[in-house]
């Protein structure tokens, strides 16, 4: 699921014109934003990820407010250029998948083990949730973006 999710971006990304990236994708939000607010969400899932891999996290984006996260997370990526997003997007990928291997099977469905995302799910329904289904919603406002540029 990790890796079809990421490919779907990846292959969206890889179609981008130069000039795409300044387009809007996303309310107020140029497609470089998009994808940066997907690459936020990817660090601070790497972070969730080696707390379960029993390492510590490189980075501390769990401790930003939920509320102000999206805006602020994009905001700080505006004015990077466009290598350096797609490239902490896909490095952070890159880290997720290396972490999710030292994780046990047994661990990704024990409900309760995330209580700041809610005592009520596990590590794998956040991943279908805030990671895959994530990144299946972005990818349309991607798509459109292309659709709009070809057309």
């Amino acid at each position: 699921m990790m890796r079809y999710g990421q490919r779907t971006i990846d292959q969206l990304i890889d179609r981008l014109q130069p000039d795409d990236w300044r387009a809007i994708a996303l309310g107020v939000w140029t497609t470089k934003d998009l994808v940066g607010h997907l690459g936020a969400f990817e660090v601070r899932f790497a972070e969730i990820m080696a707390m379960f891999a029993g390492e510590t996290p490189r980075t501390n984006l769990r401790s930003e407010p939920a509320s102000t996260f999206n805006d602020d997370q994009a905001a700080i990526r505006r004015d990077w250029p466009v290598d350096r997003v797609v490239a902490e997007l896909r490095d952070a990928h890159v880290v997720v998948m290396e972490l999710a291997g030292r994780i046990d099977a047994d661990v990704w469905s024990k409900v309760g083990t995330i209580p700041f995302y809610g005592p009520e799910y596990s590590l794998d329904e956040m991943l279908v949730y805030t990671m895959y289904g994530h990144k299946r919603e972005h990818g349309p406002q991607l798509d459109a973006v292309l659709e709009r540029s070809a057309g």
